[in-house]
C-alpha cells in the first residue's frame, strides 16, 4: 500500500512539474509595438519595418556579457543574416543612446543596414511585452511577419542561424 501511495504521489508530483515547464513555455506573439530612439537619433517602430522580410527582434543591453558574445560569435557570419529586418532594443535612462553607439561601433554594425539599433527609454514596454528575464532575447518572425520562433536563453550562434536560414 505504501508502495502504490508513493508512486502516486511521484506521478502527481512530475504531472504539476511538467504542467508547470508548459506554463513557461514562450507563446506566440505579434511583433511588439515598440517605439525606439535609434543610434541615429531618429524614432523607429514596426511601421518602419519592411513589409514581406523577415524580421528578428533582439532584446539586449550593451553591457551583457551574453550579448557581447553572442554579436562577437555572430559578426563573422552577419552576410548570412543581410535579407532579415534585425532590429535590437534596449532599456535605458532617459533614451540615452551612448551604449548603443558604443555597441554599434564595437561590433561594426553600420556597414550593416539591416541592423537597427535602438532604446525603449524606461518604458520596459518590450521587455514587458516578451516577458524577457534574460539577455539576450529573441523573437523570429516570417515575411509576413507573423512569429515563427523565440529564444528566451542565450542560444548557439549556430542554431540562431539555422532558425534565421528558415524565415521566408
Amino acid at each position: 500500500m505504501k508502495r502504490i501511495l508513493l508512486l502516486l504521489i511521484l506521478i502527481a508530483t512530475v504531472s504539476c512539474i511538467q504542467a508547470q515547464k508548459a506554463d513557461t513555455a514562450v507563446k506566440p506573439k505579434p511583433i511588439a509595438p515598440f517605439r525606439i530612439l535609434t543610434s541615429d537619433s531618429t524614432w523607429f517602430t514596426p511601421a518602419n519595418l519592411k513589409k514581406e522580410k523577415p524580421v528578428v527582434i533582439i532584446y539586449f543591453s550593451p553591457d551583457c556579457s551574453h550579448c557581447q558574445r553572442m554579436m562577437y560569435e555572430l559578426k563573422p557570419k552577419l552576410n548570412q543574416l543581410k535579407n532579415i529586418q534585425i532590429v535590437m532594443i534596449t532599456w535605458s535612462k532617459d533614451y540615452d543612446i551612448r551604449g548603443i553607439r558604443e555597441f554599434r561601433r564595437d561590433y561594426d554594425l553600420k556597414k550593416y543596414v539591416n541592423f537597427t539599433l535602438g532604446t525603449e527609454g524606461y518604458t520596459m514596454l518590450v521587455q514587458k511585452y516578451y516577458e524577457v528575464k534574460t539577455t539576450p532575447y529573441i523573437a523570429m518572425y516570417n515575411s509576413a511577419h507573423k512569429w515563427v520562433k523565440a529564444f528566451d536563453k542565450v542560444p548557439k550562434t549556430e542554431d540562431v542561424l539555422a532558425s534565421a536560414k528558415a524565415l521566408k
